[in-house]
């Protein structure tokens, strides 16, 4: 009989909520981000959560090497991977603050959307407000592609995806601030437009 229950408690350990395991590591917090076709605003702020605690080393440390999501022979290597890791979760977090911005912009002022001239107005502030906290992990994610960078001749496989991307960061061709001010200079033209906005333009 008590092996019958133990048995089952092994079956349905995978079957427990996340929230049954204590979350240490920083890779833990990572893991639980998860992309999805559709971005939906509460999507974007749960792996958004996910990821800002991955980032506070002081709450959530890297794992061991041994679980690291690279394979790690030693301390060099760790040094590159930890500088890949922060690097690449800014990125991620970057893409998910325009990605949630997006939801509240508005691309075009039509004139038929006067009615809602001032709902449109203070969801593009709201917009607006998003994207310049992107500008900070910009701003992070360039000091760690600088120092991942310092150490190119380190290649780790498991993760070239990130290892790619300091190339990209470093070439110029990824280059989020330049993307960031386009977007708020679009923003900008979008608001002027509303403003002048007036019963006749309806």
């Amino acid at each position: 009989m008590k092996r019958t229950v133990f048995v089952f408690l092994l079956i349905m350990v995978p079957l427990l909520p996340a929230s049954a395991w204590r979350i240490l590591y920083a890779e833990q917090y990572y893991r639980l981000y998860h992309e999805t076709l559709h971005h939906y605003p509460e999507d974007a702020m749960e792996d958004i959560e996910y990821l800002e605690l991955a980032l506070k080393a002081d709450f959530a440390p890297f794992a061991n090497p041994l679980y690291a999501l690279a394979t790690i022979h030693d301390t060099t290597e760790w040094g590159r991977y930890k500088y890949l890791f922060s690097m690449h979760v800014n990125l991620k977090l970057i893409y998910l603050y325009l990605t949630l911005g997006s939801k509240y912009d508005k691309m075009v002022a039509y004139f038929y959307n006067y009615p809602w001239k001032r709902q449109n107005l203070e969801s593009l502030d709201t917009a607006e407000k998003i994207y310049r906290v992107a500008y900070g992990y910009w701003t992070d994610a360039q000091k760690w592609s600088a120092m991942a960078w310092d150490m190119q001749d380190i290649h780790l496989p498991a993760i070239q995806e990130w290892e790619d991307e300091n190339f990209r960061v470093q070439s110029g061709d990824l280059d989020y601030k330049q993307i960031i001010d386009a977007q708020l200079a679009r923003l900008e033209k979008v608001r002027a437009d509303f403003q002048k906005m007036d019963q006749h333009t309806y």
